[in-house]
């Protein structure tokens, strides 16, 4: 009796064992979770885009008169003062090469003014002859009119004959003038580019005669446009001057569908762009019209240009210069005090926003009201308050009631 009752004491404990065991493996463990809090933090709405730094109003100079432009001695980076710093110099230019009819028709030009030369020399000397001759005479005439020899209308007109006389000379003489300027312009016609004089050259191998071009304002050179020496028509670019310091602007081409957000006035975060610290600028201008782009990978993309103008002082920038890339943050909506939930909690049921909240280890489905959300963070409005716990990805296992335990 005693043996049995110990076997049935014995299978009793090793069934009460069995049973508890299945109920360990089979009972529904707390389902391991990533938890996250409910804060009141700064929040803010960004729109980001790279941008390209630019001179506003860069200087481009050019060419004041057709020449020969000397060799540029400036280079890019070097500072220019206006009105006093000689940036380049102009020679005039060189003649052209004649050909055998033009050489021809200027010699044949040179031969027609040298003899029209020869006969205003000619007229100029039958001129101070008839001049002596109306000295002469008319200084008989006077004589003789003093005497009463002669009545007073024949002495008239020796004074006339006189004065036509001396202004027939005049005339010869302006004439013979009139006639070697011709003849010194049809000898220009003959000057070919190889008679250069080279007399006149200085230890630099600049002329005496050449035209300086002066920097309309201080600043830096950009770049050179044209270094070398080389003729050049009136108005051609040779380089281009801008203020780097204080006249420097942020460009950056926005998607037409986030520049309607922007407006003129907003803050902007200026990042990666060389230094340590970020800068802050703000939105100058965001121009009326867009354009199409196509993008790394093809696609066709409105943008917008927008302007940012640099807020910091020129000495926390002064490494930047024109063309340099940069990163742009503008802030289109903040809130100090904005009560933010991660965006990686929510998730969609039908129309509304939810999130899991975790109350006593157990998720609760919550409907929340949502306003902005930069897809980090999102502002609520209703439905959860601060230091609340959230499950952040909340996987499809989930359902309301379901308990939890917080993931290492």
């Amino acid at each position: 009796m005693t043996n049995t009752g110990s076997r049935s004491w014995i299978s009793i404990s090793a069934i009460v064992l069995i049973m508890a065991a299945m109920a360990w493996a089979f009972w529904p463990r707390p389902v391991l979770v990533d938890i996250g809090k409910v804060k009141i933090e700064p929040m803010m709405i960004t729109i980001d885009e790279e941008g390209k730094t630019q001179v506003r109003n860069a200087y481009v100079v050019s060419t004041p008169v057709a020449g020969r432009l000397l060799r540029i001695e400036v280079t890019s980076g070097d500072q220019v003062e206006g009105g006093e710093t000689i940036i380049a110099r102009m020679l005039p230019s060189n003649p052209a090469a004649l050909d055998i009819r033009t050489r021809e028709q200027a010699r044949a030009m040179v031969a027609a003014a040298e003899a029209a030369v020869r006969v205003a020399q000619a007229e100029l000397n039958k001129a101070k002859a008839d001049a002596e001759l109306a000295d002469l005479d008319i200084e008989r005439k006077r004589k003789l009119g003093k005497s009463g020899i002669i009545s007073q209308v024949a002495l008239e007109r020796a004074e006339n004959a006189w004065r036509a006389a001396r202004a027939s000379l005049d005339q010869a003489q302006a004439g013979i003038s009139m006639r070697q300027a011709d003849l010194a312009n049809a000898l220009t016609r003959l000057i070919n580019f190889t008679d250069q004089n080279t007399d006149s050259q200085d230890d630099n191998g600049t002329q005496n005669d050449a035209i300086p071009v002066v920097a309309p304002i201080s600043g830096r050179i950009l770049r050179v446009l044209q270094e070398s020496e080389t003729t050049l028509p009136a108005g051609k670019p040779i380089l281009e001057i801008g203020d780097t310091a204080n006249d420097l602007e942020i460009v950056a081409e926005l998607l037409s569908t986030d520049a309607v957000k922007v407006s003129v006035g907003d803050r902007v975060i200026i990042r990666n762009w060389g230094g340590s610290n970020d800068l802050a600028g703000i939105v100058e201008r965001v121009d009326p019209w867009g354009f199409t782009k196509f993008s790394a990978l093809g696609v066709e993309e409105q943008r917008v240009r927008t302007v940012v103008r640099f807020r910091d002082p020129p000495d926390l920038r002064k490494s930047l210069g024109h063309g340099f890339r940069v990163e742009t943050r503008i802030v289109i909506w903040e809130n100090e005090n904005a009560l933010i939930v991660p965006s990686s909690a929510l998730f969609r049921d039908q129309d509304n926003w939810v999130v899991f909240a975790v109350e006593d280890d157990t998720a609760i489905l919550k409907t929340v009201e949502i306003d902005h959300n930069n897809g980090v963070q999102a502002q609520v409005l209703s439905g959860l308050s601060a230091e609340d716990d959230v499950i952040l990805f909340p996987s499809s296992g989930l359902s309301d009631g379901t308990r939890v335990a917080r993931r290492n």
